[in-house]
């Protein structure tokens, strides 16, 4: 066994030293993302009672059929805005989906 040069000593240490600065630019990246993720969330935590986004179903239904013509509003699945999330209030037959979005 032969005992290490100076170069190859002075490569591993170059190497070394360049992935602990990779690292170090990676930790240094993510420490500036995360309280900005954090503050976007923060933006929109606290959300309305569903009852502020419900509207009469027969009215929801008119309103998600007039997005699309006749021809095709009048066979497509049509969804509303439930408790629990979007239902379906028709189904329908031609692969068609109409509904309300805010």
């Amino acid at each position: 066994m032969r005992a290490p040069t100076r170069e190859s000593t002075r490569e591993r240490m170059i190497s070394i030293m360049a992935r602990g600065s990779t690292i170090m630019v990676l930790v240094i990246s993510i420490g500036f993302l995360v309280p900005k993720a954090a503050a976007q969330s923060d933006k929109y935590s606290k959300m309305a009672p569903v009852d502020q986004y419900l509207m009469e179903r027969n009215a929801e239904i008119l309103l998600a059929r007039s997005a699309a013509p006749d021809s095709i509003s009048s066979h497509a699945t049509i969804l509303v805005l439930g408790r629990q999330g979007y239902e379906t209030a028709v189904r329908g037959k031609n692969g068609f989906v109409c509904m309300v979005e805010s």
